[in-house]
């Protein structure tokens, strides 16, 4: 009776010292740390143009550059960023749409080539656009508020 009564008494006490070992390993746990990012309401929206002189953005030193990033509001260092996010998304993210030679447009045909390029995430689609305009006079008539800095 006694070797039975010993093992209820080694069983009691490793359960009691389990759920004492519980209770404080879970007052000892660290906080969870937060994901890295955060999820947003809305898909992103930032990019990259650029302005150079050349044949293609491979060949073009870039004259100008800035950053726009129009959602969830329109900010960055292009200008006029809430202008040219409207631009943007009455173009459905279409740049070949904003870069069209306005019609009735008269220029000299000369070859001094400029070329635009766009790099980045428009509504969480990887843009990568380049758009060469023969010159100067066809850039104006072309380029739109987004490559207008």
């Amino acid at each position: 009776m006694r070797y039975v009564t010993g093992g209820i008494a080694l069983g009691a006490a490793l359960a009691l010292g389990g759920l004492v070992g519980i209770g404080t390993s879970a007052s000892a746990a660290p906080t969870p740390i937060p994901p890295a990012h955060t999820q947003s309401l809305y898909a992103p929206s930032a990019l990259v143009l650029t302005v150079g002189q050349g044949d293609s953005a491979a060949q073009a030193g870039v004259q100008r550059a800035v950053t726009l990033t129009c959602t969830p509001k329109a900010t960055g260092s292009h200008p006029d960023a809430s202008g040219a996010c409207a631009q943007l998304r009455a173009a459905g993210g279409d740049f070949d749409k904003i870069t069209t030679i306005k019609s009735g447009t008269f220029c000299t045909r000369e070859w001094n080539p400029i070329v635009v390029t766009a790099q980045g995430v428009w509504e969480g689609k990887r843009v990568s656009y380049e758009h060469t305009f023969a010159n100067p006079c066809e850039m104006k008539a072309g380029k739109g508020t987004v490559f207008e800095f």
